[in-house]
Parts: C-alpha cells; sequence; structure tokens
C-alpha cells in the first residue's frame, strides 16, 4: 500500500501546469538533525519534498523546470560511497533516482554550485519557499549573485522569486484515492492503538506507560512512528493542551486524556479519547463529556462538500456555550454569550485542522477574506473540548480539573463525510463497556 511513481509525476505535472512559462521550481529536502554529541533524530522527510517525489533521503534538492529539453523533473543527491553505505546503509545515487523514482536527470549533490545557477539564468521567475531554512535561503542568493557577478558577460539574472507554497499546498489539500486508503489505515491503526489503552489502563500507572502501549501497537500495525508527541494527560494534566511530560502517576477518579496517532506511510492520524482511570464516570466528568460528544456530533453533520471550513466550529461553540450555560459554568443569554466568546475560558482552540502528510496539514483556511469550501477528497479533525482550570474560583470546585478532548480523523464526501477512525468508541457507555471487558 504505497503511492505510485505515477501519481508522483502526475503530481508534478499538475505543479508544472501552475507555474508562469520559462519558470523553475526548487524545492529542497529536510537535512538530518543532530540529537546529541554524535546521534541524529529519525530523520523523516520534508513534506513538500516526498509529496512530489517520494525520495526518502537526505541532502538533496529537487527542481522542475516546465519544458527543458533534457528533462523537466532533475534532482540532485548524495554519490554513492560503499565506504560509508557500509555504516549507514544504501543510497540510490543520481543513476538510482533515475531508476527508481522517474527523474529525467540527476547529479551528485557536490555539483550543484555548479549546475544549478545554469537552470535559474534567464529565467522569468523561480518558484522557492523563501524562509523555511537559513542556510539554502543563502545558498539560493548566492546563485543569483554569481548569475549577476556575470551580467557584463551576457548572464541574465532570474526576473522574480514567487513563494511556491500556495500552488503546491492547495494541490496537497486534496487527498487522491490513493492518499484516502493510506489515511484510512493509519486511522484504523490508531483505532486499534486506542481500543487497547483503554482495556490496558488502571489506576497506579504511570502515563507513559500508556504511551508506550500506543506506540507499541503502531508498530504491531506496521506504522513504525507516532504522526507527533503523544499526550497523555491525566487528571489536571488533561487541562493542558499540548502537554508531553506524562510522567504523572494515574490517579483512581480522575480522567486521561489521550491524544496519539500513527504515521502510516508518512501520512498521519490524529485520534484523541478521554475516559476514566478505573473505567467508570464520575457525574460531573460523563456531565462534560457528554457535552463534549453533542458538540463533536455537531460538528461532524456540518461536514460535507459545499459547506464552508468554519460551520462545523461553529457548530461546535453553540452547542458548548448552551451546555456551559445549562450546567452553571455561564450564565447568560446564549447568543450574548457567543458574542463575547465566554465560552473561550473553557474552549479556547478551533474545533479542528487540515491533516495529511503532516498533522497541521498545509492549505489556507480562508480563499480572500471567505471561509474555503469544503470539497470532496479533503480531509479534516475534529475535536471539540472543555478544560476546567484546577484553579478556576469561578465555577464550584467539582467542576475543577476536569479536562475533556474527543477527535477524529474526517474525510469529506460530495455527499457528507466519512469519519476514518470510526473504530475507537466515543459514547461513555461504549468506552466503560469496552474498559469492564
Amino acid at each position: 500500500m504505497k503511492i505510485t511513481n505515477s501519481e508522483y509525476a502526475r503530481r508534478r505535472r499538475n505543479l508544472m501546469a501552475l507555474m508562469e512559462p520559462n519558470s523553475i521550481a526548487i524545492i529542497p529536502s529536510a537535512r538530518e538533525v543532530l540529537r546529541g554529541r554524535d546521534t541524529e533524530y529519525p530523520f523523516r522527510q520534508d513534506s513538500d519534498f516526498y509529496y512530489l517525489s517520494g525520495f526518502k533521503e537526505p541532502d538533496a534538492v529537487l527542481v522542475l523546470v516546465p519544458n527543458r529539453g533534457h528533462g523537466e523533473f532533475v534532482v540532485f543527491c548524495r554519490e554513492r560511497d560503499p565506504a560509508m553505505e557500509l555504516w549507514h546503509g544504501r543510497c540510490a545515487g543520481p543513476d538510482g533516482v533515475c531508476a527508481q523514482f522517474g527523474a529525467d536527470d540527476a547529479f551528485p549533490i557536490s555539483d550543484i554550485d555548479d549546475i544549478l545557477p545554469g537552470l535559474i539564468e534567464g529565467r522569468d521567475r523561480v518558484y522557492y519557499s523563501m524562509g523555511r531554512s537559513t542556510r539554502f535561503d543563502r545558498q539560493i542568493m548566492e546563485w543569483v549573485n554569481t548569475i549577476r557577478s556575470k551580467e557584463s558577460s551576457g548572464a541574465v539574472p532570474p526576473g522574480e522569486f514567487t513563494d511556491l507554497d500556495h500552488m503546491l499546498h492547495d494541490l496537497r489539500l486534496v487527498k487522491s484515492a490513493a492518499e484516502q486508503k493510506l489515511m484510512r489505515r493509519a486511522g484504523e491503526i490508531t483505532a486499534t492503538a486506542h481500543r487497547h489503552i483503554m482495556r490496558f489502563c488502571e489506576p497506579g500507572m504511570f502515563e507513559y506507560q500508556l504511551e508506550g502501549e500506543l506506540h507499541h501497537q503502531f508498530a504491531l500495525g506496521g506504522a513504525r512512528y507516532p504522526a507527533y508527541c503523544s499526550i497523555v494527560g491525566s487528571g489536571r494534566n488533561a487541562c493542558t493542551l499540548h502537554y508531553v511530560e506524562n510522567g504523572a502517576k494515574m490517579r483512581d477518579g480522575d480522567l486521561v486524556l489521550v491524544d496519539a496517532g500513527c504515521e502510516f506511510e508518512y501520512y498521519a492520524a490524529d485520534v484523541t479519547r478521554t475516559f476514566p482511570v478505573n473505567g467508570r464516570f464520575k457525574p460531573e466528568q460523563r456531565a462534560i463529556y457528554d457535552l463534549v460528544l453533542a458538540a463533536h456530533d455537531a460538528a461532524i453533520a456540518q461536514i460535507r462538500a459545499g459547506n464552508h471550513w468554519n460551520q462545523p466550529h461553529d457548530a461546535s461553540v453553540r452547542i458548548i456555550t448552551a451546555g456551559l450555560v445549562e450546567l452553571g459554568l455561564l450564565e447568560g443569554d446564549v447568543d450574548e454569550l457567543i458574542v463575547a466568546e465566554a465560552y473561550r475560558d473553557f474552549y479556547m482552540h478551533r474545533v479542528g485542522h487540515w491533516l495529511g502528510l503532516d498533522v497541521h496539514d498545509v492549505g489556507d483556511y480562508r480563499v480572500g477574506s471567505e471561509w474555503r469550501q469544503l470539497e470532496a477528497g479533503m480531509v479534516m479533525t475534529v475535536e471539540p473540548g472543555i478544560y476546567i482550570a484546577p484553579d478556576n474560583q469561578a465555577v464550584a470546585r467539582k467542576w475543577r480539573g476536569i479536562g475533556v478532548r474527543i477527535e477524529d480523523d474526517v474525510l469529506v464526501t460530495a455527499k457528507g463525510c466519512d469519519i476514518l477512525t470510526e473504530g475507537v468508541p466515543r459514547k461513555a457507555d461504549e468506552i466503560e463497556a469496552l474498559m469492564a471487558a
């Protein structure tokens, strides 16, 4: 289950079709990053670079030159070196990039200073995402200055630079059938892991033990890495939105909020479930949980092609605000409280984000001044939450320290939507039944 070379080629053609005549696009790979004195973090390719090539090695540059006679898809990469491969494993080399990844032309990365300025020279437009890498920005400017230094000899510097992100990220926003299959599988693996830790959890365990079980289940399902730092926050820790210490002992009577998803073939899942450590919700916990679930369901009901991005969020805000009034956590008219954003003391984030090669995936949420219209093939999260700070003196003590979030991954379809993470129970009764079993 992988993206084929023909799909990567189609992606490159789609991007080049949007580029101006006599232009060039330059996309550098990710770089290896040191973790300690002489060890690196696990390498993960830049998502834009991977989207256009499927090539997973560092120290590479992808170049697209529409209508170039010698080939439009050009790659600079590491040369093969048997001595280095003995230590670090085989690399493709220029010949391998052409044979395995469909490059029209490939050169050693060590030759880039000699070759790439010649490809840039005379172009009316250079597409490049400035500001991501200070090092590569500087290298681009050095190549341009090299061309400028030869103007008296007839060299022609590029006319202008244009940010590549907008065009490329709009292409990434709508997922192909193959991408949808990979994301569905990521959702299935993640759902299995969340069900497992609900059965595994018991008072006295540490949060990191649940984290370890999650990652083990990801690997058993064929996903070696999580898509992001897993959040396992019990008790008051659930009220810290991006809590990743995962070091506390889980207490009888507390809730635990688990926000974790695997990465499968570079595509992310992102799921949150909140459940009682001992398997039974207290009345106050159940009241908040059921309110968040109602907001979650109301948001999903608004997801279909033709609706705009903000409709699910608006639906969740109305349900949560009305529910907080009913529980006595807010006072006043619901419409006036929404206008005043009084709910933000308890629900301070938006209902979701795009999902894909990145867990917070690319793509504009507005087009001009209007919310983007949803299209079939887009994938988004739905994750309403209520977080009642432990030191919130404005509410009764029984509510303090309760944090609940419920999150699923949702594919927009022509007639509605498809929940890719349906396999994890959401209803409180279902969770209690699973934990009791």
